[in-house]
């Protein structure tokens, strides 16, 4: 069974949260880009949870500035195996530090045996991440530090990057 419901952040709007008895399996931003994945979310009743009411106490701490780890959630992303792979290596960007599209495409080809992935292909997944702030898909730059495009558009993204003091070019 699926659960919904809904938590209204400090400085990026409202979020839709979407999780299953046992794991989180979606946050979106209203009106991003892959809104609802493959879900359909006008089907899952808002009910609260237990994971949602965890989650909502870790986007409480890490709105509030502090730096709750991304293991202290149990995830359940949906995707292809190269998305997960992708995600998995989001997960390892630490709190207020950044990846370029092409670092994160280099880790993937490591943990993949050496079957190279492209940047291109990586900025794909990226975009497509299910599970919004809580993987740090905001944490990743173009090679040159550029704030290329975000799923829920460049001025969230630089509002995060500004909560986790990130230095901005």
């Amino acid at each position: 069974m699926l659960y919904r419901d809904y938590y209204d952040t400090p400085i990026v709007g409202r979020l839709t949260i979407l999780a299953n008895e046992d794991a989180l399996e979606g946050l979106w931003f209203n009106g991003q880009a892959h809104y609802g994945a493959h879900y359909d979310l006008s089907q899952v009743q808002q009910q609260s949870n237990p994971v949602l009411d965890t989650t909502k106490r870790w986007l409480d701490r890490y709105f509030a500035g502090e730096q709750p780890a991304v293991t202290e959630l149990s995830l359940a992303p949906r995707g292809t195996d190269f998305q997960l792979k992708v995600l998995h290596v989001l997960c390892q960007i630490p709190y207020g530090q950044s990846m370029s599209y092409q670092d994160v495409a280099d880790a993937v080809t490591q943990e993949n045996g050496g079957h190279r992935s492209s940047a291109r292909a990586v900025g794909g997944a990226v975009g497509h991440n299910p599970i919004s702030i809580i993987i740090p898909c905001h944490r990743v730059l173009g090679k040159d530090g550029a704030l290329t495009g975000y799923a829920a558009g460049v001025d969230k993204k630089i509002e995060l990057m500004k909560l986790e003091n990130m230095i901005l070019i």
